[in-house]
């Protein structure tokens, strides 16, 4: 079985010494546990990272604008093809192999939320589409955990397209259709609703921006900034809690929003503007009530801040893109109101993270914090100077889980056969 090369591994993992020899062993343990499995074969290796949301919080389901980045934590898997209509799946962590049966691709109700259900939402969206699907083994293993705000799941749906893609397809689909692939499997068969915005930047990879005025065919852009020469770290606080029950509070958030454009004549807050919604205040608040008016205002206001944010750090402003960005929370913590749930709010850990740093930024007078992704429970997102985030790490883990802070690089490269 061939290996991974050394010059590869620093490609997406940087040249920290200590990193590359973890990804060596992590890589080398797979290919073991796939030899294992399924015996000598002549294999793929694949790579798919996680992503951090900058800007844009809860603005994609209603059309409208995010910032993005790749991250170096990733999803990756060693694959070979079968002659078989079978797909056979082991990844790490579980002890079930996930086998499904490539001549039955409709949607099983006793699937959803499983690996089970991706697997046959990809290949029945490939056959689709008109692409070739065909039987393969795997090997699975990701370091973008789960319930962490990176988006795990549409990290391994990106991989499981890419996987297609690379088998069987010679590499000919982009990978922004990789990534509409994923978010079907996601939403049709996983039964889970979601934007595009995940699957986009995994596949995708560096920094960029996506419009989904048109959600079908989003505008992607990269964003030509070298988040390592700002001397800034990314870091992301897992919070903890339970993200069981919070399934309402997600969908609260688009509802809500559409709400208020359909009193306005639109189906999404992207149809309509500041002024047409300042204009009609007392009849939105009998309509649809004044939290649903407090969130399409952070909608408009945090689509509008996109733009702001890629003009930053275009002309590498990133004093004003800091700025930005906490503006954009304020608005989540405010408005959007996407930092606990109010069906316990004796549990705000999220709000408690954001004290606590918004307390040491003051302290060093630099950085900026925002609660990260769909909220309620799990992560915030600090920009950092680099000298100051062992004392920060040494703060959050009084409190927090040890393992909580995670100090993130922004990973040029997208969804990758290797």
């Amino acid at each position: 079985m061939k290996i991974i090369s050394k010059k590869t591994l620093k490609n997406l993992y940087g040249t920290n010494p200590g990193r590359l020899d973890e990804q060596k062993k992590r890589y080398h343990n797979l290919a073991e546990r796939f030899k294992k499995a399924f015996g000598e074969k002549d294999v793929w290796f694949f790579s798919t990272p996680g992503r951090s949301e900058i800007g844009g919080n809860h603005t994609d389901h209603n059309h409208g604008r995010v910032l993005a980045a790749a991250i170096h934590l990733d999803s990756i898997a060693i694959a070979a093809p079968v002659g078989e209509k079978v797909i056979t799946v082991i990844s790490e962590g579980y002890k079930e192999r996930f086998e499904i049966d490539l001549t039955d691709l409709e949607p099983k109700k006793e699937e959803e939320r499983t690996t089970f259900a991706l697997l046959r939402g990809i290949a029945a969206r490939f056959k689709a589409l008109g692409y070739e699907i065909g039987g393969y083994c795997a090997a699975i293993s990701s370091d973008v955990l789960p319930g962490s705000g990176l988006s795990s799941s549409a990290s391994i749906e990106v991989l499981l397209a890419t996987i297609f893609n690379a088998l069987y397809n010679d590499n000919r689909i982009t990978d922004e259709e990789l990534a509409v692939i994923g978010q079907y499997a996601e939403n049709v068969y996983f039964n889970k609703p979601s934007g595009l915005m995940d699957q986009m930047t995994c596949a995708v990879g560096g920094i960029v921006t996506i419009d989904f005025k048109d959600p079908q065919k989003p505008i992607v852009k990269k964003v030509n900034f070298d988040f390592n020469n700002s001397r800034y770290k990314l870091v992301v606080v897992d919070t903890g809690g339970n993200h069981a029950d919070l399934t309402d509070d997600y969908a609260a958030v688009p509802q809500e929003m559409r709400a208020v454009a359909a009193e306005l004549g639109g189906k999404t807050c992207r149809d309509i503007d500041l002024d047409t919604l300042l204009d009609h205040v007392k009849m939105l608040r009998s309509k649809a009530g004044d939290r649903a008016i407090l969130r399409a205002f952070h909608f408009l206001q945090d689509n509008a801040r996109v733009i702001e944010q890629v003009n930053a750090l275009g002309k590498n402003d990133f004093d004003g893109f800091l700025e930005l960005v906490r503006a954009s929370g304020n608005s989540s913590f405010k408005w959007l109101q996407n930092i606990y749930t109010s069906k316990n709010v004796h549990e705000q850990g999220v709000s408690l993270a954001l004290a606590l740093t918004e307390e040491y930024l003051e302290t060093i007078g630099k950085g900026a914090c925002r609660v990260h992704g769909g909220g309620f429970a799990g992560t915030i997102q600090v920009f950092l100077p680099e000298p100051d985030v062992d004392a920060y790490k040494r703060r959050m883990h009084q409190v927090f889980d040890s393992n909580s802070v995670l100090v993130l690089d922004i990973r040029p490269h997208g969804t990758l056969a290797l």
